[in-house]
C-alpha cells in the first residue's frame, strides 16, 4: 500500500513538472504569436505610409521592427518589444528595447519602429551588442500612425536605415537619449 501511494505521489509531482513546462511552452509562443502579429500590422502602417520601405525591406538582408511606449517630462523612458528577422535565413529573434532620455522635453507617446540593415554584418551586430545612442531635436505628433520620419535626429545605427511611425501621442524638446537593444531570452 505504502508502494502504491509512493508512486502516485510520483506520478502527481512528475505531472505537475511536465504541466508547467507545456504550460511555460504555450505561453511562450503565444507571446511570440502575438509579437509577430504586431510586427506585420506595423510593417503595414509603414509600407501604407511610405510605399518604397516594402521594397526595401524585401531586398535588405533583415529588419527589425518594435513597438515602444513612453513619457518625459524633462527626464523620460520608453520601453518595447519586438523582433530582428533575417530574410536570408528567415529566423526570428525576439527582443526588447528601453531607452532612457533627460533635456528639456516633455510628451508622451506611442510609436513603432522599423529598422532596414544594409548589410548581414550590421543585423548581426544588432542581434549581438544592440546598442544605439545619440541626442537631438524632436518634435513629432500623429495620431492613428499618421506621421512618419526617417534617419531623423541623432539616433542612427551603422549601415542601417531607421524609421520610426508615431501612433499616438506628443513629443517635443531637445534630449541627450540612450537606447539599449538586447535579445528576449524568455521568447528566444
Amino acid at each position: 500500500m505504502k508502494w502504491l501511494t509512493g508512486m502516485q505521489c510520483g506520478a502527481l509531482i512528475l505531472a505537475l513538472t511536465f504541466g508547467s513546462a507545456f504550460a511555460a511552452d504555450a505561453d511562450k509562443a503565444s507571446k511570440q504569436r502575438e509579437i509577430r502579429k504586431a510586427v506585420h500590422t506595423s510593417l503595414e502602417k509603414f509600407y501604407k505610409a511610405k510605399p518604397e520601405l516594402k521594397g526595401q525591406v524585401a531586398k535588405a538582408p533583415g529588419y527589425a521592427v518594435f513597438t515602444t511606449y513612453g513619457l518625459s517630462f524633462i527626464i523620460g523612458g520608453a520601453g518595447g518589444k519586438g523582433l530582428a528577422h533575417n530574410n536570408r535565413t528567415g529566423k526570428d529573434v525576439f527582443m526588447e528595447m528601453a531607452q532612457a532620455s533627460a533635456g528639456f522635453q516633455i510628451g508622451a507617446s506611442e510609436s513603432e519602429t522599423l529598422i532596414i540593415f544594409q548589410t548581414p554584418e550590421a543585423l548581426t551586430k544588432f542581434i549581438d551588442k544592440g546598442w544605439e545612442y545619440g541626442g537631438g531635436a524632436a518634435a513629432q505628433a500623429g495620431a492613428s500612425g499618421k506621421s512618419v520620419g526617417g534617419n531623423e535626429g541623432a539616433n542612427v545605427i551603422a549601415d542601417a536605415n531607421y524609421f520610426t511611425l508615431t501612433k499616438n501621442g506628443l513629443q517635443a524638446g531637445i534630449a541627450l537619449a540612450g537606447t539599449k537593444y538586447w535579445k528576449d531570452d524568455d521568447l528566444n
